[in-house]
């Protein structure tokens, strides 16, 4: 017999259908504001990056790489090419010549911008279709799958 939660859910099951809609869910969604963005689209690895880096302004690489639980060469080799497109300026830390410090750019802050307004309209046209119960269970998950998505991160050498 499966093992339930208070709920009712069994979590096997929940977790085998997040783990299959949730990329499904993201990849539609990039696809259609590729199709949309009129400009070379980051890809979802760059667009992570430059939101990170547009709400911690002067993040370093290796800051990036462990809140985007990536690979800090990995990071360093967006950020190439992110600079290389104008996107990202590397400003040197004046103690230490070794870190950078990483600024969105005006061009990356509009292109940004219109990413996201991209994906809100997207999905904002999505959700019409569903019902008004569907809605109000995305609605109540968002809490839930923020929370799930914390529980999912490793833990820090602190903790």
């Amino acid at each position: 017999m499966p093992a339930t939660s208070a709920s009712g859910q069994d979590p096997d099951r929940v977790a085998s259908a997040l783990a299959v809609c949730l990329p499904a869910l993201n990849r539609a969604l990039d696809r259609r504001v590729g199709q949309d963005l009129g400009l070379p689209k980051p890809s979802e690895a760059q667009i992570a990056l430059l939101t990170l880096v547009a709400r911690q302004e002067g993040i370093t690489v290796r800051q990036a790489a462990d809140a985007l639980l990536m690979r800090a060469n990995n990071v360093s080799t967006l950020v190439s090419q992110l600079t290389e497109r104008g996107l990202l300026e590397r400003r040197q830390d004046p103690a230490d010549k070794r870190i950078a410090h990483l600024h969105p750019t005006a061009k990356a802050r509009r292109e940004l911008a219109e990413v996201h307004r991209l994906q809100r309209e997207h999905l904002t046209l999505a959700l019409q279709f569903l019902t008004d119960g569907e809605r109000d269970a995305l609605g109540s998950a968002v809490g839930a799958l923020t929370s799930l998505t914390r529980h999912l991160r490793p833990a820090s050498p602190a903790e």
